[in-house]
């Protein structure tokens, strides 16, 4: 494909969802576009299931409105995958075998990922994660495989290290689960607050389905200046309750990873204690004083409130910081299919060429969490992170990072793989 072509392309697909004339009324009659989506509907992952699946079926909604991909509608057909690796598998061999997709998208759980992923290579059908794992650019994956819709921990803990160590210490004792996710934040955490001239003075792993965490808060030692918490599961807010009983009112400063609070309304009592703690967040659950429209968008179509909760159900807390790499991954997809003038499923490899020659992608409605760039030899995306301070009960970003700040080399490139 020529470049030049490829780019006049993405410039078409950027415009689309801001100008009506695009809007076609009819579909082709010769086929849909089949998405396998695993969802974790059930298991220690459900909260996040629950938004990502009413996030990507806003997005399909949206992307038929526009008339489909290349004039085809597009179908998504959902499967429960128990936030379990195994099964997680199995899925994805029935959407490649009995079901016939063209991709499939939705994961999150790192541990689910990395069993699944060579299936999926195995298959030779796309998968796009919608995760953090940090799997891709350690090259431990296949070409096959993309994260396009959000960042990896990796370039998280990168990006955010220099503020950290800057602003609310440098001796840093880390809680997290003993898990893939886990263990990508104790390894690229210590080497970025040690290359800030900081130490992590203690690393507590929690198994991700604990429901009781009081007897691993005495491992952390005197000597710390922060605590630098990310929890996952249906008892994180057990969690975050039993921490600030431990703490009390003399505590070091606290970090965490929003995933410790997703789905989780701020305003639950006992959580007055986060009052002038930092979060580090993907995308602000909280409406900003600086807001775009690309935000106001997203959450009208997503059915989510200024405080990042649903319309319909003002205690149903959204997964605010993480789904929006569904929608954001559905029109990479697009974007993708469009260039490889994509018709089925013969074309799949056209698809894979097609993501990889991609290298930015530009804020808007297609992207409301920020610009990205993406790198194709390494399947893997990067943007901005956002540190927000609990003021008031609620969530207001003191820090933006850079997309620069959060790049790193890998050797990996997918592409010399075979297709």
């Amino acid at each position: 494909m020529q470049r030049r072509t490829a780019l006049k392309t993405l410039g078409g697909a950027a415009i689309a969802l801001t100008s009506p004339a695009v809007l076609r009324p009819g579909f082709a009659q010769d086929g849909t576009i089949k998405l396998g989506a695993p969802m974790h509907r059930t298991g220690i992952g459900a909260s996040y299931g629950r938004w990502y699946e009413r996030t990507a079926t806003a997005a399909v909604k949206l992307v038929n409105e526009m008339g489909g991909i290349n004039g085809r509608k597009v179908e998504m057909i959902v499967e429960d995958d128990g936030t379990d690796p195994k099964r997680g598998t199995e899925v994805v061999e029935k959407f490649a075998t009995q079901y016939k997709v063209d991709a499939i998208f939705g994961h999150l759980f790192s541990n689910v990922v990395a069993a699944a992923a060579p299936r999926a290579g195995e298959l030779k059908v796309p998968y796009f994660i919608c995760s953090e794992a940090s799997l891709l650019g350690a090259g431990k994956l296949n070409r096959y495989t993309f994260q396009p819709g959000i960042t990896d921990v990796r370039a998280q803990v990168q990006a955010m290290a220099p503020w950290i160590g800057s602003t609310i210490g440098k001796k840093v004792t880390m809680i997290f689960p003993d898990y893939n996710f886990g263990h990508d934040h104790r390894d690229f955490f210590t080497a970025a607050i040690k290359a800030q001239g900081g130490e992590v003075v203690a690393k507590i792993a929690v198994p991700p389905t604990e429901t009781s965490f009081t007897r691993y808060f005495p491992q952390i030692p005197p000597s710390t200046e922060v605590i630098y918490h990310v929890m996952v599961g249906p008892a994180v807010l057990t969690f975050v309750k039993e921490l600030g009983d431990y703490l009390g009112s003399k505590r070091p400063e606290i970090f965490g990873f929003i995933d410790s609070l997703e789905a989780v309304n701020f305003n639950t009592p006992q959580l007055g204690f986060l009052e002038g703690t930092y979060f580090w967040e993907a995308y602000p659950r909280y409406a900003q004083a600086n807001q775009t429209e690309f935000d106001k968008f997203f959450r009208e179509k997503v059915g989510v409130d200024a405080n990042g909760a649903s319309i319909a159900d003002p205690k149903d807390i959204s997964t605010y910081s993480h789904m929006f790499s569904c929608w954001e991954t559905l029109f990479v997809i697009k974007q993708a299919m469009e260039m490889a003038n994509y018709r089925g499923p013969e074309q799949k490899k056209d698809l894979v060429v097609a993501m990889e020659s991609m290298t930015s992608f530009a804020e808007g409605k297609e992207h409301p969490q920020g610009a990205k760039q993406f790198n194709g030899k390494t399947h893997q995306v990067f943007g901005s992170q956002n540190i927000s301070k609990v003021e008031g009960g609620k969530l207001k970003v003191v820090h933006r990072t850079k997309i620069e700040d959060g790049l790193y080399e890998s050797p990996t490139d997918y592409t010399k793989m075979d297709l």
